[in-house]
């Protein structure tokens, strides 16, 4: 049987409330878009009846549904990773479970790819996201844009259509930790973004809470820029050298005026300044380096229990 054209790949955590809803929208989007495909669902260590119910997608469309299962809960990216691994298709589309996604929208991103172009990202227009996820997303676009050279629009849209070399070279990285919307716009050589739709969660809450977005920023400041290094060594700089003025400033007062007890209050403001900034100093250090410990241990991304091929 020979590989299908298009895999689209899709992690699941606790969605049994919406994955039936999207596996016959997606069927249905895909038939009648007449080309080769296959789906590939991995369960992230779901604590519902998601991997039930993925299995009984499997019995009914065993020709294009393939099921992974998770040993556990290793994160969205790794459950994405696993999917990109398994999959023959030329054409990889991500796309979430919750039906923010409208599965609909894949046959855009398709076309898009045939034009030649080997990432193809998309923007989500008139967001249904609460105030809390819409302004988190803002800020961490701000702060990425100024740290990296990925530019991209809108990092935390899943429905994201790859080239079969895009795929390859983020399966070889053998990272530990990854961003993959900024791991492939790394590697691809001709992106482009379009708009699509964004609808209402169908059910349930979103999976990523305020620790995940944060972790998400650290994982993206350090993973692909140098800057907050850099940033502290030039900010240790320019310390050191008003720091060393200052001392001149103060030896040549004492000389000429005296000692005395005045200013006490503003040595210890500055001095709680200087402590504040070298603790951040070795908390971005210490970020990479947390990453450095993880790469060289070289465990397991994640662990598969089974596949339903």
């Amino acid at each position: 049987m020979s590989n299908p054209h298009i895999s689209i790949v899709i992690p699941v955590y606790n969605e049994e409330g919406n994955i039936e809803k999207l596996f016959e929208r997606l069927v249905k989007t895909m038939d009648d878009y007449g080309k080769s495909y296959e789906i590939i669902f991995t369960n992230d260590g779901s604590r519902d009846r998601s991997l039930e119910i993925l299995e009984s997608f499997h019995q009914k469309r065993s020709d294009v549904i393939r099921v992974i299962d998770f040993n556990g809960n290793f994160g969205q990216h790794m459950a994405v990773l696993a999917g990109f691994e398994l999959s023959k298709g030329e054409i990889i589309v991500t796309l979430d479970s919750d039906l923010q996604n409208p599965p609909e929208e894949i046959p855009k991103l398709i076309a898009e790819m045939e034009k030649g172009f080997d990432l193809v990202s998309g923007v989500r227009q008139k967001r249904r996201d609460n105030w809390f996820r819409r302004n988190a997303s803002k800020i961490i676009n701000l702060i990425r844009d100024r740290i990296t050279r990925i530019r991209m629009t809108d990092h935390g849209c899943m429905l994201r259509a790859y080239s079969r070399q895009v795929i390859d070279l983020m399966v070889s990285s053998g990272e530990s930790s990854m961003f993959i919307p900024a791991l492939a716009y790394s590697y691809a050589r001709n992106p482009t973004e379009i708009p699509v739709a964004h609808d209402e969660r169908a059910s349930g809450s979103s999976k990523y809470s305020l620790l995940s977005l944060i972790q998400l920023n650290f994982d993206l400041m350090t993973g692909y820029s140098l800057i907050p290094l850099q940033t502290f060594t030039l900010l240790g700089l320019i310390i050191s050298f008003f720091s060393f003025l200052f001392v001149v400033y103060m030896f040549l007062r004492r000389i000429f005026i005296g000692p005395e007890a005045q200013g006490v209050f503003t040595l210890f403001a500055i001095m709680f300044f200087l402590v504040g900034v070298l603790l951040m100093s070795v908390g971005i250090m210490g970020e990479y380096i947390g990453r450095i410990y993880q790469e060289v241990r070289r465990r397991p991304r994640y662990s598969i229990k089974k596949v339903l091929e």
